[in-house]
């Protein structure tokens, strides 16, 4: 009987170890798993080159101002010419319904007004029309002679001119500034002009205007005519 006692607690105690490794056991293999994955929510934003893209493209939805654009003009207003007869200047951009037309214009060039080697005159566009209407911006010009043929390359637009919209009731002006080198100075080449023929902004049509200045520079040295953006009044 007491053999049997013995055998049977050791029986008992190998069981006990037995369940207690195949415990260990499946311990170590859970552990080994760890957690499922946690789910989260929410879009992750598309990386773009352009941090100001909205389509994730790269590019900017939004189109830029390219400074030409009426629309990114701005500016405070300021009447010309210190009389009647000079429009208003704005910064604000107008409808193309608002802009006057080669046929409403006459246009004018005013007197010399020289300096520092340069001659500088006016180009003047004066509405003859019976409504208000705008130009902006550069004119187009042109020398030719007596046969109708252009001396010298078009002239060149100048640098740092921001182009304002002026507002040209009936009977007021607008000019622009024509400007070049002093022949005598620089050296160019020159020849004497009939006429300068005028192109209101946007326009294709031209004005001729009888050119009384004497010679302009054509080619060499120094031989760019310049011209800058419209202003209020008749630039006397």
């Amino acid at each position: 009987m007491a053999h049997t006692s013995q055998s049977l607690r050791r029986g008992a105690a190998l069981l006990a170890s037995t369940v207690a490794a195949l415990g260990l056991l499946t311990a170590c293999g859970n552990g080994g798993q760890g957690k499922s994955p946690e789910s989260v929510s929410g879009t992750a934003a598309p990386a773009t080159g352009n941090a100001s893209s909205a389509d994730g493209s790269g590019t900017s939805a939004v189109p830029s101002g390219t400074g030409s654009s009426p629309a990114s003009q701005t500016g405070g207003s300021a009447t010309g010419g210190g009389s009647s007869a000079g429009g208003t200047t704005t910064g604000t951009a107008t409808s193309a319904g608002a802009r006057c037309h080669t046929s409403e214009l006459a246009a004018s060039v005013g007197g010399n007004n020289p300096g520092a080697g340069q001659e500088n005159f006016p180009v003047v566009l004066t509405n003859r029309s019976g409504r208000t209407c705008t130009v902006r911006g550069f004119p187009g010009a042109a020398f030719v002679n007596a046969a109708g043929t252009q001396l010298g390359p078009d002239p060149q637009r100048a640098s740092g001119s921001t182009p304002a919209t002026v507002t040209l009731k009936p009977g007021q002006s607008a000019w622009a500034g024509l400007t070049f080198s002093n022949p005598e100075i620089s050296g160019a080449k020159t020849a004497t002009p009939a006429a300068l023929l005028v192109t209101p902004p946007d326009e294709k049509d031209s004005l001729k205007v009888a050119w009384k200045n004497g010679a302009v520079p054509v080619s060499g040295n120094a031989s760019s005519v310049r011209l800058t953006v419209f202003s209020a009044g008749t630039g006397a």
